[in-house]
């Protein structure tokens, strides 16, 4: 019992250290992995060295995954990009193995791994922001070492307690046993890393062989597509269709590596008789690495078959204003303000052509009710979505990208309220001499506005600036008209309402132009809102 509780929390300790180590460096990298994956994806061969890197940088293929989710679902990359980004999200989890492998049986722990921790701690509690993350991420790496530590500890008395001699690992039905064991220990670590981290331990600690080692990887390696199953479960079509691709990848590249592993054995016994050493699990990090490297080279000359292959197998479309919202995305902010400002940028164009309708009446936009519902539920979509994500203010890039999506978002969602207009406020718009000009202007500029640039802001926010200083100009001047008895105040009402609906439709569309346009929040400009307080 003692040896299990020491192998638990072994397990434990490496876990905590591989998310603090991935969430930390991931949200340090901030703006810079969208950026990346962005930039650097344009081929094939780019897209999987992208995802390898990324991958053995961050050391989680699911940060690189969910990434590549998101960027499909907001248009920033091809499916077929995010597939040469899955493929080499895979390779790249092999560099957990050479870590292991490595640094964590040949050298003395406890003298480098708990200062790590010591000084990352105090760099995460006494600093802030990207360095902060940073200190966080360092004592991470720490941990993951000590986990190590004390797996080593329950291992070697595990070598003495339990005897796998059974379960060969040079026979089919024993490697297949195996395989299906490492399946199991990566779904309940929720980690092939932690899980591949226990096995190189168990076979250092000598209570596995080699051969039983490489078909537990095979497995693990297979193990980890359940996470990604589970992700994509009630998730967007981008979501499922990358899960799938995951799924695929590793299940093709676990048959490759059955049919070369007594390939593997027989390499290393003759490298052993011909008398040079190689440690264990050195032997076992080249084991995984290659058979990742011989799926890759399988799979990735025939890349748009398989995307092909995956769209036949989970068909349909996305709802209109809502396929870059998938919820797994959410939890990697840049790349979440991504998928919202797109999605935002989409939304303007939907109530841009309402807008352009002419002066809607409840008739006309009734006639139009799939677009405005569409509209409606994207908006909901994206607030829903958004209110998911959370940014440092101390990460100054992705703060401020999240507060001008917000802005935007908040200008659209009060604009699609504001176009719908009484037919008597209609009609005194239409016949009155500068409000009806100014309405033109504005379906003139919407005309052309197919995506909002530094111009078409100018614009808006000039006829936006005329049609506010006319409704204060007009106000006064109708009010001392009515206490005189010149006008009626039910026509001077109409009026009045006139003027400020005509005003608030110009100031929401400019606001949200601006803020897609690549604009920051100015506080001088939203108090004027004219639909504050209404």
């Amino acid at each position: 019992m003692e040896i299990a509780f020491t192998i638990l929390g072994g397990i434990g300790v490496f876990l905590l250290g591989m998310k603090l180590l991935s969430d930390n460096l991931r949200d340090a990298a901030g703006d810079a992995l969208r950026v990346l994956l962005a930039r650097f994806t344009s081929g094939k061969f780019s897209s999987v060295a992208t995802g390898t890197i990324f991958t053995a940088l961050v050391q989680s293929s699911s940060a690189t995954t969910l990434a590549s989710i998101g960027f499909v679902s907001a248009g920033l990359l091809t499916f077929t990009q995010a597939v040469g980004v899955i493929f080499g999200a895979n390779l790249g989890t092999t560099a957990t193995s050479w870590l292991v492998a490595i640094v964590g049986f040949k050298i003395n722990i406890n003298a480098f791994a708990l200062p790590l921790v010591g000084v990352g701690a105090l760099a995460n509690l006494l600093l802030k922001g990207r360095t902060a993350h940073f200190g966080a991420a360092l004592a991470g790496f720490g941990l993951i070492f000590i986990g190590i530590d004390i797996l080593q500890v329950g291992m070697s008395g595990l070598a003495d307690d339990i005897d796998l001699s059974g379960i060969s690992g040079e026979g089919l039905i024993g490697q297949l046993i195996l395989v299906g064991v490492g399946i199991v220990m990566t779904v309940l670590m929720q980690s092939s890393s932690a899980a591949i981290a226990t096995t190189l331990t168990a076979l250092h600690s000598g209570a596995i062989d080699l051969a039983q080692a490489a078909a537990l990887v095979i497995g693990q390696s297979v193990g980890t597509t359940i996470t990604a199953a589970i992700a994509a479960i009630g998730g967007s079509l981008a979501a499922k269709r990358t899960a799938l691709a995951h799924i695929l990848f590793n299940l093709i590249t676990a048959i490759l590596a059955l049919a070369v592993l007594p390939l593997f054995l027989w390499a290393y016994d003759a490298w052993e008789d011909a008398g040079h050493i190689l440690a264990y699990a050195t032997a076992i990090a080249i084991f995984h690495t290659c058979f990742k490297i011989l799926g890759v080279a399988v799979l990735l000359p025939a890349l748009e078959p398989f995307s092909n292959l995956v769209f036949r197998i989970i068909p349909g479309t996305e709802p209109r204003y809502a396929a870059g919202l998938d919820k797994n995305a959410a939890s990697i902010p840049a790349v979440a303000i991504e998928a919202a400002s797109k999605t935002n940028e989409e939304i303007f164009q939907g109530v841009r052509r309402l807008a352009r309708l002419g002066l809607s009446t409840p008739a006309e936009l009734e006639r139009h009710r799939a677009d405005v519902d569409a509209i409606d539920l994207g908006l909901l979509s994206t607030r829903e979505f958004l209110d998911q994500v959370r940014t440092d203010p101390d990460q100054k890039a992705d703060y401020a990208r999240h507060l001008s999506v917000l802005h935007t978002l908040d200008h659209l969602e009060r604009l699609q309220r504001s176009l719908s207009v009484d037919p008597a406020i209609l009609t005194l718009i239409r016949t009155h001499a500068a409000l009806s000009r100014a309405y033109q202007i504005l379906d003139q500029i919407l005309e052309d506005a197919e995506e909002p640039t530094e111009e078409t802001v100018a614009e808006l926010a000039t006829l936006s600036t005329r049609l506010a200083e006319e409704r204060k100009r007009q106000r006064h001047s109708l009010l001392e008209a009515g206490a005189r008895g010149d006008r009626p105040p039910t026509e001077i009402d109409r009026l009045l309402r006139a003027l400020h609906w005509t005003d608030r439709v110009a100031f929401h569309t400019w606001r949200a132009a601006y803020y897609l346009a690549g604009g920051v929040f100015d506080p001088d400009v939203e108090s004027r809102d004219p639909s504050q307080g209404q």
